[in-house]
């Protein structure tokens, strides 16, 4: 059986990393998928020091350390993965993962952490560090904070 793990992004090892570390253990011999692959190369060890296959998001200016500003690209970069020659998917998804397109034969069993904490309960702080409460941007940003608070 040919096994992908699609995990959201590569950046640190936190409480999601931990939970990718116990599905590689499972399946050494997985291929790995993330939007964007940042660790260290003395950080790696908790991934068995696979290679991963990223996206676009991955060469975008200024990703490295900004790569949520991208978010609204997420799901489409997540979407472009061909992982058709794949007979299970598993994902690791707080965010967009678990929006990988799978074909009619396959299975896709999604591990669902909590949504992406800067959209939810860390919404004032992401904002406040991103810029997006001043100026024009400042306008939307009480768009976004509503429709947030109105699905909560």
């Amino acid at each position: 059986m040919k096994v992908a793990i699609v995990h959201d992004w590569l950046v640190t090892y936190a409480g999601a990393e931990k939970v990718l570390e116990q599905i590689i253990n499972l399946f050494p011999s997985a291929d790995l998928y993330t939007l964007v692959d940042f660790l260290s190369d003395d950080s790696r060890g908790f991934i068995h020091n696979k290679q991963t296959k990223t996206t676009f998001i991955q060469n975008l200016p200024r990703a490295s350390k900004n790569y949520r500003n991208y978010f609204p690209l997420f799901p489409y970069a997540i979407e472009q993965f061909d992982l058709s020659g794949y007979d299970l998917i598993i994902s690791s998804s707080h965010c967009a993962a678990k929006g990988v397109l799978i074909g009619p034969d396959q299975l896709h069993i999604c591990y669902c952490h909590s949504p992406v904490r800067y959209a939810w309960d860390l919404q004032h702080q992401y904002l406040a560090e991103s810029g997006y409460k001043k100026g024009i941007k400042g306008g939307d940003s009480q768009i976004f904070t509503s429709q947030v608070s109105n699905l909560g």
